[in-house]
């Protein structure tokens, strides 16, 4: 792809912004040394507005842009279900988590399990979490983010992952949440604007220069299979998406996993200056995921239209014939789309993703060496450890990370559909843990014992469903999810003799009691989420 020098200068711009930005929020006042609170959890002072923001920015990644827009183009809308069930997600975390960890203090959320249960369970658990970002999240992000480089600007695939992380790096390392959450505010700008700006062309392209709206009308007439939220079991993708049971199964298990329990995402929600704050920006990001689907999904059903409309790929002429997306191949749709767009929207379009690449970089780094430092170096390494020792472990930590997932990233290479990838084999131990804090937070009774069985058990329950013939891997999940949940509180009875634990959490003094600002955006937002399936279904 071409890109002119206005392409070229809003680009540049975008990276001195970030990193001016990013710098000059992690400087370091006169005569005051960084604590571990300023650069693990921004020293608790984020407003809501910028809560919301690096929210997004930290959800919205490669995963999204590339992997997203590849459902869309393989499966279609339906997709968009991960997007629009995780708004109603974040009110439930808003709700009835967030007043109980921000009442804890919490630095990481296994710091939320030796409070509940026991260190050993939080070593097992952090240990677990940093696997999963390094060789997980970290690793995918990297390699969706140089796909798009390769497939673009054809920018090899090592050259890319080293450019992504140097990038991400640069600002995080030595800023910590801080910096991340500031800059993130600015990257949900270029998301937004870039990802509405591909839209908006594509559709455009689709109705041959007649607007939004024919061309959407136009996506709809012509692949009509594609709008559908529910599938039928006739649907190739219903094994990904298995039709009812995505409204009422296992996708709940994904979605409070990762909103209420990942701490790459939870943490920021940590750093507020009050728990109304905290809500009041889970509530916005809240607003913006219902947006998400129409700037990561329609631009894949877009290009799915396209490549199967010859007299919109004639009309396109040779810019069109470079890396067409199709079976086997849609995680291309998205970069394939940007080769389309006029000179100015390239660079607006290609920061976007940039941005939102680098953001989520910035926050799983920030997030594994927060686990490390807090949950494995001071409770095991040193125990007294200064502020300074657990910034300067923390901003290693990063570096080894960041280090380990530029090696892992170019072996994803071949996976088609890698969110959908991602989100199965997350999908064998979110079900398990998911058990643990849902028994933990709201149910007295669960022991130590339990949870540690059940945490244990469910790796081996979710590998067993793994091998029923035609079992939708979402179905795997919920299954998993009630079967963790069946042992923990049968061991739980057994270990516990059917009184209280003593660490268990008191539910009273109305600790769930929300304001009316909260309440009333929460109505909202259920009412068009059920608007979008209605009209969709």
């Amino acid at each position: 792809m071409n890109f002119s020098t206005i392409d070229i200068l809003i680009f540049a711009a975008y990276g001195a912004l970030i990193l001016g930005v990013g710098l000059f929020v992690s400087r370091e006042k006169k005569g005051k040394i960084k604590s571990a609170e300023d650069y693990f959890l921004a020293g608790k002072s984020l407003p809501w507005w910028a809560i919301g923001a690096s929210l997004i920015a930290a959800n919205i990644s490669a995963e999204q842009f590339i992997g997203m827009s590849g459902s869309g183009f393989a499966l279609g809308l339906a997709i968009a279900s991960y997007e629009w069930m995780a708004a109603i997600t974040l009110l439930i975390v808003g709700k009835y988590f967030l007043p109980i960890f921000i009442s804890k203090g919490l630095y990481t959320i296994p710091e939320f399990v030796e409070k509940r249960f026991s260190k050993q369970l939080k070593t097992i658990l952090a240990i677990f979490w940093i696997a999963l970002y390094v060789f997980v999240n970290l690793s995918s992000v990297l390699y969706l983010g140089s796909l798009a480089l390769e497939t673009v600007l054809g920018i090899p695939m090592m050259y890319g992952v080293l450019g992504l992380a140097l990038f991400a790096a640069a600002y995080s390392l030595y800023g910590g949440l801080s910096a991340v959450a500031w800059t993130d505010v600015i990257q949900v700008v270029f998301l937004v604007l870039g990802g509405l700006a591909t839209t908006y062309l594509a559709l455009n392209v689709v109705s041959d220069g007649q607007g939004v709206i024919a061309g959407f009308n136009h996506l709809v007439a012509a692949a009509p299979d594609s709008f559908h939220m529910i599938l039928e079991k006739s649907n190739s993708e219903y094994k990904n998406l298995p039709g009812i049971w995505v409204l009422i199964g296992g996708l709940w298990v994904a979605n409070i996993y990762y909103w209420g329990f990942n701490q790459y995402i939870i943490q920021r929600t940590l750093a507020a200056k009050s728990l109304r704050e905290a809500q009041k920006g889970i509530a916005f990001a809240a607003f913006l995921k219902l947006i998400i689907p129409f700037i990561v999904v329609i631009p894949g059903i877009a290009a799915y239209v396209m490549v199967n409309d010859p007299e919109i790929m004639a009309r396109l002429g040779e810019a069109a014939q470079v890396n067409i997306p199709g079976e086997g191949a849609s995680d291309k749709a998205y970069p394939w789309l940007l080769h389309l767009l006029p000179s100015g929207f390239k660079g607006i379009a290609f920061a976007a993703l940039a941005a939102a690449v680098v953001s989520s970089l910035a926050s799983m780094l920030n997030s594994t060496s927060t686990i490390f430092t807090m949950d494995i170096y001071k409770a095991y390494m040193n125990k007294e450890a200064t502020d300074s020792q657990l910034v300067r472990t923390g901003r290693i930590t990063a570096a080894i990370a960041l280090a380990i997932a530029c090696v892992m990233a170019p072996l994803l290479g071949g996976i088609d559909q890698a969110f959908q990838f991602i989100q199965e084999y997350t999908g064998i131990v979110s079900p398990g843990i998911l058990a643990v804090f849902m028994l933990g937070l709201f149910w007295k009774k669960t022991t130590n014992k339990a949870a540690i069985l059940g945490a244990l058990l469910s790796i081996p329950i979710a590998i067993g469903l793994k091998f029923v013939p035609n079992m939708p891997f979402m179905n795997q999940m919920g299954l998993t999810a009630l079967g963790t949940m069946v042992v923990i509180i049968a061991v739980s009875q057994v270990t516990g003799k059917g009184k209280d634990d003593k660490k268990g959490i008191d539910l009273s003094g109305g600790i769930f009691k929300t304001s009316p600002g909260f309440n009333i955006s929460a109505f909202a937002i259920c009412i068009i989420t059920a608007i979008l399936y209605a009209l969709f279904w």
